[in-house]
Formats: structure tokens, C-alpha cells, sequence
């Protein structure tokens, strides 16, 4: 469906604006969908990308510092996010002995559990997305995106 039917709109837009457009609904729709497989585990699509950063540690504690690098959501309040993950003990949360000024996040037992139990219905959510497309058109849907969030500095 193109996107002028989708917002109900008549008038004529450049493809600049139709790709921004295109660009915020369909992560709407994808966000949307993805929300509803971790609704029932008590996870926000945030808590779920922590505890997907920290399992990625392998064992390894991380930092608040590294955690807010790994966002997918740069605006995300980290201390909040492993707050709450900490009362549902997906994570623990410690002082760094070598400087009492670091906090050491790491995912528990448990929260591997949850991510392990949720790891087929990501995947089926991934595949859903994406079954229209062959491998080279993914491909070059990556590329796309990701020139296009690549902006270019010019000396005017």
C-alpha cells in the first residue's frame, strides 16, 4: 500500500518527503508488532535490547557508558531501563571494585531465560518482515538505509 493511502492524503509530495514518511510508518508498524511479542514477558522493546547488549557481553559485565552506546534508542534513560530489569532479576547490578565510581551490569540466569524462550518468536518477527523481499533485495534495502541515514558534510 502506498504511502499516501496509508495517511489518507491527496496531495502530491516529493519522494524526499515520501521516504521519511515511509521511513517512520513502517518502524511504527515493525515497533508495533514487535511490542506485542515482549508485552507478555513484562519487557519494553528497550529493556529487551539491554538485556540482548549484555547477553552479547558473554558473561562480561558492562557499563552504563557501553549500554547507552549499544541503544538502538539513544534517548533511552539506561539507569531506568536496568532498574527495572534489576526488580523482575534479569540483570544484577554491582560497584566495579577497581573504581567505586562504575556501575557493572550483568544479565542473571534468568534473564538469559527469557531471551533464549523469546529468541524464535524475534526470529519469526524478523522473517515476517522481510518474506517479500529476496536476499538481494535485502541487501540493498540495508545499503539504502543505511547511505541514507549517512549524511555527508559539505563545505558550502
Amino acid at each position: 500500500m502506498k504511502i499516501e493511502e496509508v495517511i489518507k492524503s491527496s496531495v502530491l509530495m516529493d519522494n524526499s518527503k515520501k521516504v521519511i514518511l515511509n521511513i517512520i510508518y513502517t518502524q511504527n508498524v515493525i515497533y508495533d508488532r514487535f511490542n506485542e511479542i515482549v508485552k507478555p514477558y513484562d519487557l519494553s522493546s528497550e529493556q529487551y535490547n539491554v538485556l540482548r547488549i549484555l547477553r552479547g557481553q558473554k558473561g562480561n559485565p558492562a557499563n552504563m557508558c557501553l549500554l547507552q552506546e549499544r541503544m538502538l534508542a539513544k534517548t533511552s534513560n539506561t539507569t531506568r531501563l536496568v532498574d527495572k530489569l534489576l526488580l523482575k532479576e534479569f540483570v544484577t547490578r554491582e560497584v566495579c571494585p577497581e573504581n567505586r565510581r562504575k556501575i557493572e551490569v550483568k544479565i542473571t540466569p534468568k534473564g538469559l531465560d527469557i531471551l533464549q524462550e523469546l529468541d524464535p518468536k524475534i526470529i519469526e518477527h524478523e522473517n515476517y518482515f522481510s518474506k517479500n523481499l529476496n536476499q538481494q533485495e535485502l541487501e540493498l534495502l540495508n545499503q539504502l538505509l543505511e547511505k541514507y541515514r549517512t549524511q555527508q558534510t559539505t563545505i558550502l
